[in-house]
């Protein structure tokens, strides 16, 4: 039987959103294979995965009922654990980021025993879909746009305001201009009668002065 050399027991995968990303590695029955995904906050991860154990009967990789695996993801930063199920031979798993960061991806089998000889084919399909809707966020941004919208509403009855303010200054101040110009046209005309009793008047005195110089 020909092996492959086995992969790092730590690998690093760069996946973008929406791209699925296939591999297949081998192991031992009582080895862990552990990857890391960096993923952003609220992101679903799909995994598809197959397991065959290599049969010295049939010197090929089949499908064995009795073998299970294990599946555990946790958050490398805060160490808490996010998905840890155990399933068939062959599966699916899936699960939601919380937090942005590095992801621990981790797979082994149900077979325990330090001297089991079984060697293992897993085939593995990860596919990192897109960050599913941020509903608090939209709610926030609704919100803030109805701030938006209530400060501009603010705003324009301040302007309504200044309007009708400047409106009655300007119905004021023709007020105050007729007001003012009435009483200058009545000033005028007092100063007309003014100028035409003392013109009376002076006419009245010079008549009777001369009138006293002649019967003088």
């Amino acid at each position: 039987m020909t092996r492959r050399n086995p992969l790092l027991a730590l690998l690093t995968l760069f996946v973008l959103a929406s791209v699925a990303n296939a591999l297949h590695f081998y192991l031992d029955a009582n080895e862990k294979r552990c990857f890391i995904e960096e993923l952003p906050t609220d992101t679903v991860v799909e995994g598809h995965y197959k397991a065959l154990e290599w049969s010295e009967a049939r010197q090929e990789y089949v499908l064995e009922p009795e073998l299970g695996i294990l599946v555990e993801v946790e958050e490398v930063e805060t160490s808490h654990t996010v998905v840890k199920t155990k399933g068939p031979s062959e599966g699916r798993f899936t699960f939601t980021s919380h937090e942005a960061g590095d992801h621990s991806l981790c797979l082994s089998t149900n077979y325990t025993s330090w001297f089991s000889n079984t060697h293992i084919r897993l085939y593995l399909d990860i596919v990192v879909g897109t960050t599913k809707a941020d509903l608090e966020h939209d709610r926030g941004h609704i919100s803030e746009l109805s701030a938006k919208i209530r400060d501009l509403n603010l705003k324009l009855e301040d302007i309504r305001r200044e309007q009708q303010y400047q409106r009655e200054r300007e119905s004021d101040f023709r007020d105050m201009s007729e007001t003012t110009n009435s009483r200058a046209v009545w000033y005028s005309v007092g100063q007309i009668v003014v100028l035409l009793a003392t013109c009376f008047w002076q006419l009245r005195h010079l008549k009777n002065f001369f009138q006293d110089r002649k019967n003088t």
